[in-house]
């Protein structure tokens, strides 16, 4: 495969920097950081866990933002592509034209009005379960944010190199303290005793299946719940309450297929790696997958998280039909109600 065209690959790229120029001050302070940090590395071509001169990274951030300022608020750029210049958010159509050449582009929004776009090396393209499966690896373009899973009309989108990225920052992050937990687990489970390093390697080849199987929950979520659910997340302009929407059908989807088949499937690693990421607002709903973990690593031999996730698949499909039953009723007025039925102890899952 060549390279792509470069004027297609500055296209995408710009519109990313769009894009970060519109969201990137949203972020809290920390996450901001590390995430410049990280897109810093990618950009430079950086190798995971090479030092890096502090002031090389505070003179490249300060002209990042420097570009945001002048790009703030401008209009998408149209790709340029042999039949003709084409709209950035026309992916099958621009995809039609690329997977041929060895590429694969995604663009998206990954909440309102938060657009992300990338440009990338294809790897493979197989269906699965109803759902095609697009998995890229050496990325050309992409933004600040690059989630290394998503799912967009009914094909779902592996990055590997985001994925490679995303996980060597989790394990830098997790060598100041070196706490024990689901991430140490995880990593004693791809074998860190023998080689920390070439666990994380391991880790990035083999949780991909984890990911791809969300984006499995995700598609069953998505035929449960319809198109509502898309219409009542673009009305949405409060970011808690898009966070807690976000998170009770992740938590929808881990329920009812992920958490589920790495059981069946007797994958330990899997399990320690998903728990390790328990984060935020889906730790604070979800208390009882919590527990269920605890006697798992107490060697019930997954009863308990088997029992967890067949209550959780019920419980979470009724909070997601109430919060559009919600939507249905009052619209776009409804946003204080959701926000307040998913803040309500009562809807945790105990």
């Amino acid at each position: 495969m060549n390279a792509p065209d470069r004027a297609l690959i500055e296209a995408v790229q710009t519109n990313c920097h769009i894009a970060d120029a519109a969201h990137a001050a949203d972020m809290t302070l920390c996450i901001y950081l590390l995430q410049m940090r990280e897109f810093y590395r990618w950009e430079l071509g950086l190798p995971p866990l090479q030092p890096m001169a502090r002031e090389a990274v505070g003179a490249w951030l300060s002209a990042r933002e420097a570009l945001w300022d002048g790009l703030e608020g401008q209009a998408w750029r149209a790709l340029p592509l042999a039949g003709g210049s084409i709209d950035p958010f026309d992916v099958e159509p621009i995809n039609a034209e690329l997977l041929p050449q060895g590429l694969v582009y995604g663009a998206g929004y990954t909440a309102p009005g938060r657009a992300s776009f990338f440009l990338a090396a294809l790897e493979s393209a197989q269906p699965r379960d109803g759902v095609l499966v697009r998995t890229s690896g050496h990325e050309y373009a992409r933004g600040l944010s690059s989630p290394p899973a998503a799912l967009q009309d009914g094909t779902i989108y592996l990055r590997q190199e985001s994925l490679q990225r995303w996980l060597w920052e989790k394990y830098e992050a997790w060598t100041l303290r070196r706490s024990e937990g689901p991430f140490k687990r995880a990593l004693d489970a791809h074998g860190y005793a023998a080689d920390g390093e070439q666990a994380v390697t391991r880790m990035v080849q083999l949780q991909a299946e984890t990911l791809i199987l969300h984006e499995l929950g995700e598609a069953q979520a998505a035929v449960l719940l319809g198109s509502d659910w898309s219409a009542m997340r673009q009305v949405l302009n409060d970011r808690r309450t898009e966070l807690y929407v976000r998170a009770v059908r992740d938590l929808l989807a881990d329920c009812r297929v992920t958490l589920p088949t790495l059981l069946q499937r007797q994958q330990g690693a899997s399990l320690h790696f998903w728990f390790a990421n328990l984060e935020g607002l889906r730790a604070e709903l979800a208390p009882g997958l919590e527990r269920a973990y605890a006697a798992y690593g107490a060697g019930d031999g997954g009863q308990a998280l088997a029992s967890a996730c067949s209550q959780g698949a019920a419980h979470w499909q009724s909070v997601c039909e109430q919060v559009l039953t919600l939507h249905r009723l009052h619209g776009a007025a409804a946003q204080p109600q959701i926000r307040t039925l998913l803040e309500s102890p009562a809807t945790r899952q105990a």
